[in-house]
């Protein structure tokens, strides 16, 4: 059996508090919004980067709105400039913990499925000397069941027409 990289448990308490505080969380930024792929993909496309360039073209604009078309919108510019600087450290917490609850996930998962695939092997041992187990053998194997291409039926294969 593999390392086992965590052992913990986690409460009926714990995980309620902390549906709870997900809960106030969403409740505290009615401002979220959600995006469809669609519109993710014909937006301008943001990240890291492009955030110190936003706060250097506001200041650049700010200091000299007299450059901008009457039809730019300043004030806008600057709203969703700060909006991205409020959600930052919101957005990197949650990054974090998302970054751990993954992890997490993954070690008890794969600490979990390391002795399941112990418990399928000494199953098919113990299934070879009584023939008991013949049924929940079955039903755990049903995990490596490869779908692979099916064949065609040998009537449906139609023989080539060669030249004559």
């Amino acid at each position: 059996m593999s390392l086992n990289r965590i052992d913990a448990i986690l409460t009926d308490e714990q995980r309620d508090q902390a549906r709870v505080a997900l809960s106030r969380l969403t409740e505290a930024l009615p401002l979220l919004i959600d995006l469809s792929p669609k519109e993710r993909a014909e937006s301008v496309k943001f990240g890291e980067k492009n955030r110190s360039f936003v706060a250097k073209a506001l200041a650049i604009a700010e200091g000299h709105p007299e450059m901008l078309p009457a039809s730019f919108n300043l004030a806008q510019f600057r709203c969703d400039a700060d909006l991205v600087e409020q959600l930052y450290p919101l957005l990197s917490g949650v990054e974090v913990l998302y970054g751990k609850l993954q992890d997490t996930y993954f070690a008890a998962g794969s600490d979990a499925f390391a002795a399941a695939l112990a418990v399928y092997q000494y199953t098919k041992i113990h299934n070879e000397t009584t023939g008991a187990l013949e049924d929940s053998l079955n039903d755990l194997g049903r995990r490596f069941v490869h779908k692979g291409k099916k064949a065609a039926p040998l009537a449906a294969v139609e023989s080539p027409v060669l030249p004559a």
